[in-house]
């Protein structure tokens, strides 16, 4: 059985090989209110060995074909509950759609944000998540109002859960290394979600950072608000200078549901 992987630029791997971060990284968990997890991208099994010793149902998603017999082997007990797609294009299991579920991994990259929009839009299934982004990446998501890290991300992830920046990687932790710095989050769903629709809340943000250095009355502009009332309060400022509850609060006055 064949035991190494090679790492493929295509896919944006960057194996983790440090045993103490990976324990780190699984420790990050709660383990409450779901019975299982989904780790994105095992790779070699160096966070995955960790994870199936816990108290709750592992599965794991994984792109790389020469991944999949190299994990079968090291773990034999989830061969059932290992999947061979993209996570992008997966018609999850309706074990998925219909229960809780963690999600974890050593997201590559180059596809990192789309990562993170997918666990957005099954937000409702999704309690927790600790993932390992690049570090200004998870620095943005993780960074709240007046920063210059403050964005997009930053908002939408944060209307619906509790962001922690945990700890910083270095380069020597992986094979091959990566030529930038890595950093774990750890998001918690927040316990009361805004009564939006993500959509609006996603349109009003984008329109606002698309045009950061304009004021938000000319920034949104071309937007048609319902009531004007909560926009005029924050017209004069902007998109970085609003916290995530004042663009909840235009979200809900475009939806004239306050």
């Amino acid at each position: 059985m064949k035991t190494e992987i090679r790492a493929k630029k295509k896919l944006g791997q960057h194996f983790l090989v440090d045993i103490e971060i990976a324990e780190k990284i699984s420790n990050s968990l709660s383990f409450s209110d779901y019975d299982r997890i989904l780790e994105v991208g095992p790779g070699t099994g160096v966070l995955t060995q960790f994870l199936v010793k816990k108290s709750v149902e592992f599965h794991a998603i994984e792109l790389d074909k020469e991944s999949i017999p190299v994990l079968q082997s090291k773990f034999p007990e989830i061969s059932n509950k290992l999947y061979n797609e993209d996570l992008l294009k997966w018609k999850e299991p309706q074990i998925f759609k219909e229960n809780k579920f963690a999600l974890i991994g050593n997201y590559p990259y180059n596809i990192s944000t789309q990562i993170l929009f997918w666990m957005l839009s099954r937000r409702n299934q999704i309690p927790e998540m600790v993932g390992m982004f690049q570090k200004e990446v998870g620095v943005r998501i993780a960074s709240g109002p007046g920063n210059k890290n403050y964005g997009i991300t930053s908002v939408l992830t944060q209307a619906y859960y509790d962001v922690e920046y945990l700890f910083s990687v270095n380069p020597e932790c992986f094979n091959p290394p990566p030529r930038v710095q890595s950093g774990v989050i750890r998001l918690k769903k927040k316990p009361t979600v805004p009564n939006i629709e993500f959509d609006t809340l996603k349109l009003i943000v984008k329109t606002a950072f698309n045009q950061r250095r304009k004021t938000l009355k000319n920034a949104l502009k071309s937007l048609n608000f319902v009531d004007n009332k909560v926009l005029d309060t924050v017209s004069g400022q902007r998109a970085e200078q609003l916290s995530v509850d004042q663009f909840i609060s235009l979200a809900q006055s475009f939806n004239n549901v306050i």
